[in-house]
Order: C-alpha cells, then sequence, then structure tokens
C-alpha cells in the first residue's frame, strides 16, 4: 500500500508565497509520476503540475506557468509545490497524486483518473 499525506497549506495574503509538501510512505519504489491538483467546492479537479520519476520533467497549468514550481526529492520520498505570488483564484483544496506507470506524457499527466493514489488535501487560502 502507499499513502500520501500533504501538509504545508495555510491563509496567506495576495502575492505571498506556500510551499506543499506530499509525503509518500508505503511502497514507494513503485510510484512514478507525481501531480498535484486543486479543487474548489462545486467545480471540478483542475490540474496544477506534474513530473516525472527522475525529477527532469515537468507540466504545469497555464494558470500557475511562471508561479509555481513543482519538484521532488526521492531520497525522502517526498514532492513539493512552491506556489509564489499567490491569487485569491489559487485558493482551493490542493491534492498530490502519484501513479505506477513508467511512462512520463506531459498530456497523460494532466488527466486525474491517470493517478492511482491520492492524498486528503490540503486547504490553501488566498485572500485578503
Amino acid at each position: 500500500q502507499v499513502q500520501l499525506v500533504e501538509s504545508g497549506g495555510g491563509s496567506v495574503q495576495p502575492g505571498g508565497s506556500l510551499r506543499l509538501s506530499c509525503a509518500t510512505s508505503g511502497r514507494t519504489s513503485f510510484l512514478y509520476n507525481m501531480g498535484w491538483f486543486r479543487q474548489v467546492p462545486g467545480k471540478e479537479r483542475e490540474f496544477v503540475a506534474g513530473i516525472n520519476r527522475s525529477g527532469v520533467l515537468s507540466d504545469y497549468a497555464d494558470s500557475v506557468k511562471g508561479r509555481f514550481t513543482i519538484s521532488r526529492d526521492n531520497a525522502k520520498n517526498t514532492a513539493f509545490l512552491q506556489m509564489n505570488s499567490l491569487r485569491p483564484e489559487d485558493t482551493a483544496v490542493y491534492y498530490c497524486a502519484a501513479d505506477t506507470s513508467a511512462v512520463w506524457s506531459a498530456q497523460l499527466a494532466r488527466r486525474g483518473e491517470r493517478y492511482e493514489y491520492w492524498g486528503q488535501g490540503t486547504q490553501v487560502t488566498v485572500s485578503s
């Protein structure tokens, strides 16, 4: 089994920064690509960023490109989402996800259904 636990969410003013972490445990050697998604009540889950196993390849939603950075530390079995220049529209519950596919595709990374494991989510609120 695999467990994903997000942390680092909170409240911040517009223009501020937060760093989300996603700690994985269990059979982590089977995990390959990881992604971050977000969801606002009443709306569909939205892709934010994805990264391949080595951390060399990544992709971002247009709405966060240039402001957010996804990374991972495989030695610590943890993925990160650095969020800068936060806006009120970034307010959401953020989820990390992982899959066991050895294939990286930016197009596939955006599809939530490809991920087999999900965390419980962490709330991010951007408000003045």
